[in-house]
């Protein structure tokens, strides 16, 4: 449900009678007509209107590429390239947008320019469904600088929480709309009661955990996952949690947590254990050439999210979601960088044209062949761009 207060505006009140979904001008607008629906298959007359719902913070990310090192303390370091668009939560709902999942995001946007770029960019450049979100009267939207270099990132961010339901905040989680899944945030100490309620409606929840800044990796922090049906650390994460020394094994201990247990484990793949069938499945990297892995993480899991309500095979799934979030490494920037279903055919025919992957490599993607639409429009997608946004004539 969404409700008004004296400090939290529909965007759509303030800009100039633009609503979310309809076309700007130096936008791709993929929200209304997607390439593929990945779902058409499976698909209802009683199917809720949205296909995954989710909550989170919405930064604007500013990413320096090209750096030849970490900046040095006292020196003075030129990035070779630069870039700037929607970050945090951004970075899936944009990755799940781009393959044709109807999403919906509930989240908190300041009143200032950056708040106003990454509405845009998200509502009318992404067709995002941004009806649970708010802009927030006086307080300004919080940012992260991102520095690449040695296929590694740095981030420095600033920012302040958001005010809470009912004093300008973002819309009260705990009653989420109807929808197939839900992505969810673990946050240790914290617990998300929206999290119970939307399984208990019917949505499947896929979590994901941030960092443990309190070092106590505390294994009761994850209570939330008896309501989910997938978890996706990565392997630091994932072993810390479970007091082991193997990414596999960790994978097979969290299992008897929840369902599905998924674990990154970088440039060596990803293993998931199925724990309702028995079935397990590794599948390797894609060798590419990194710039930035910023949102690769959220790219994976949203890839992994679009196998799984698509109804695909494990193997297929984690193949699908580690070779998203491969493509978006490829350029920089989080959200912008996330692949859509023509990137996707074009690196498959790519792949079917040249030898510079493995015959493996060919064989564990042949699935793509009955799925991936011509390339009817151009490519690549929009990208991140030095500016928030050029000014029109």
């Amino acid at each position: 449900m969404t409700t008004s207060s004296p400090h939290s505006t529909p965007r759509q009140d303030i800009r100039n009678g633009h609503c979310p979904g309809e076309r700007t001008e130096g936008f791709e607008f993929q929200g209304a007509a997607p390439v593929l629906d990945p779902l058409a298959e499976v698909r209802s007359a009683d199917d809720p209107p949205t296909d995954v719902y989710l909550t989170g913070t919405v930064f604007l990310d500013i990413i320096f590429t090209g750096l030849d090192s970490a900046p040095v303390r006292g020196t003075e370091s030129w990035a070779r390239g630069m870039g700037s668009s929607p970050g945090g939560i951004a970075n899936m709902a944009t990755a799940l947008a781009r393959l044709g999942l109807r999403t919906s995001l509930a989240a908190a946007f300041g009143d200032d320019m950056y708040g106003e770029y990454c509405w845009e960019a998200l509502a009318q450049g992404e067709g995002i469904d941004l009806g649970l979100s708010r802009t927030v009267a006086g307080w300004h939207s919080p940012v992260t600088v991102s520095m690449a270099y040695e296929g590694e990132r740095t981030m420095v961010s600033h920012g302040h929480e958001a005010p809470p339901p009912g004093a300008g905040g973002v819309p009260a989680p705990e009653c989420p709309p109807p929808s197939r899944a839900c992505v969810a945030l673990l946050v240790p100490g914290r617990e998300e009661e929206w999290i119970a309620r939307a399984a208990a409606r019917g949505s499947r929840v896929f979590a994901d955990v941030g960092w443990d800044e309190t070092g106590r990796w505390d294994p009761a922090d994850l209570a939330g996952l008896e309501h989910c049906e997938a978890f996706l650390p990565n392997a630091e994460e994932a072993m810390r949690y479970t007091r082991t020394d193997c990414p596999r094994a960790a994978a097979r201990a969290l299992a008897e947590k929840v369902p599905v247990a998924v674990v990154t484990m970088g440039e060596k793949g990803a293993f998931a254990v199925d724990s309702r069938t028995g079935e397990s499945a590794e599948v390797p990297a894609i060798a590419v050439e990194a710039l930035d892995p910023t949102g690769a993480g959220d790219v994976f899991v949203a890839g992994f999210v679009t196998g799984t309500l698509a109804g695909w095979p494990l193997a297929d799934r984690l193949a699908f979601a580690g070779l998203t979030a491969a493509l978006s490494v490829q350029e920089f920037g989080g959200s912008l960088s996330a692949p859509g279903w023509v990137e996707i055919a074009a690196w498959w025919k790519h792949v079917r044209s040249y030898d510079d992957q493995s015959p493996a490599v060919r064989r564990r993607y042949a699935f793509l062949d009955g799925l991936l639409p011509a390339a009817a429009r151009p490519w690549p997608l929009r990208r991140a761009v030095p500016t928030l946004g050029f000014r029109r004539p």
